[in-house]
């Protein structure tokens, strides 16, 4: 058995496909139309196009709205992706305009920082030291 699917929810599929890829440097893997405005829509690491793929859920029910907006206003971040250099990526990442609610920073084994995916959620990035 293995993980082939993660998700996370986004409030605007559209911004998040664009975030996702031109920002983070996620690569398109399927976008398949399901229902009106609703897409089936994964990226994958550029690393590895056949390995996991990160669904781009829509916040289309009530319920999956009221936990995004809690789990946000909370400050927990909803995913975590691994980086070899969270510093260099920190500072990619600022430059093009990427809001951090946590810079880097050492916290036992890894090195951590939180963004703003501007989709209604918080993303970790970690670093193993």
């Amino acid at each position: 058995m293995k993980i082939a699917l993660s998700s996370v929810m986004v409030n605007h599929q559209d911004k998040a496909k664009k975030f996702y890829t031109e920002v983070l440097g996620f690569v398109e893997k399927r976008d398949i139309p399901i229902s009106g405005s609703l897409r089936w829509l994964t990226v994958v690491s550029p690393d590895d196009t056949h390995g996991p793929e990160l669904v781009l859920e829509p916040t289309a029910d009530p319920a999956s709205q009221a936990f995004q907006k809690a789990t946000y206003e909370s400050g927990k971040p909803m995913m975590a992706f691994a980086v070899n250099d969270i510093d260099q990526e920190f500072d990619r990442l600022t430059k093009l305009g990427v809001k951090f609610s946590q810079p880097p920073i050492a916290m036992g084994p890894i090195k951590r920082a939180v963004l703003d995916d501007t989709c209604g959620n918080y993303i970790q990035l970690f670093q193993v030291l």
